[in-house]
């Protein structure tokens, strides 16, 4: 029986522990190709350029040539959402993502579906 709960704690403090560090993870940061589906130009893919400085997420948007199209203006974190602000087509636009698991996300633009993949760097 003394195995048994030896056993026992011994898990439960393996898995305590890995969601530990889980959770501190910084997860938005790095590359994001986003897809924001059925908009009035069809379906537009873009990436998100994400990074943390000095405390506060920022970044970039790119088209799918790799050239930039604008900056993030603003970046708001709710708990494990992110709200980016930029300007599309000189409209003031927001992107509402959430983390789907460690490489994806889903969220809403202005109405519109997206999903977004974190590209591997190699």
């Amino acid at each position: 029986m003394k195995k048994l709960k030896a056993t026992l704690v011994l898990f439960i403090s393996l898995f305590a522990v890995s969601g530990i560090k889980a959770q501190s993870k910084d997860f938005y940061p790095g590359t994001w190709d986003v897809m924001i589906f059925g908009t009035p130009y069809g379906d537009v893919k873009r990436t998100f350029v994400l990074e943390r400085k000095d405390g506060k997420l920022g970044g970039v948007i790119k088209d799918s040539t790799g050239a930039e199209l604008t900056k993030i203006t603003k970046v708001t974190e709710n708990g494990k959402t992110a709200a980016i602000d930029f300007t599309s087509q000189d409209y003031d636009v927001t992107l509402t993502i959430d983390p789907v698991d460690e490489d994806h996300v889903k969220g809403n633009l202005a109405g519109f579906t997206s999903t977004g993949v974190r590209r591997k760097e190699h």
